[in-house]
């Protein structure tokens, strides 16, 4: 289980690059894209990050035919949900906090790209952190 210092600090480098793709491409493309652009840039500061982690869901005892896909997982520690919409509602943090119960994970960053100033776009979630 990572740290509490080992994840705050790797948030910062996350939170560090979604800032770097939002100065460079700035609102209203599409969260695939910057999915994609902030798993480059971090690969570019050597952190690991997979795309579209398949995440099997089991009801009941039984797996699911519908998995679940995190955008990215940085360095199999927080999971980063890009979101590109007018408004982040409740229910965006809920999904995350669901996803980190999930995976028995600790910390996600939900990230609005769909905003002006890249700070306004930055969420934090935490399960049991």
């Amino acid at each position: 289980m990572p740290t509490r210092k080992f994840l705050d600090e790797l948030s910062h480098k996350v939170i560090g690059a979604c800032i770097e793709v939002h100065r460079l491409l700035g609102p209203g493309l599409l969260e695939s894209i910057y999915a994609e652009c902030l798993a480059a840039e971090l690969s570019e500061l050597g952190v690991t990050v997979k795309k579209e982690v398949v995440i099997p869901i089991q009801y009941k005892g039984k797996v699911l035919s519908k998995p679940l896909r995190l955008d990215l997982l940085v360095e199999d520690s927080i999971i980063v949900e890009a979101k590109s919409v007018a408004l982040l509602m409740p229910v965006h943090s809920a999904q995350l906090l669901t996803y980190l119960k999930m995976t028995d994970l600790k910390l996600g960053l939900l990230l609005n790209f769909n905003v002006v100033v890249m700070r306004d776009g930055i969420k934090r979630i935490v399960n049991g952190l």
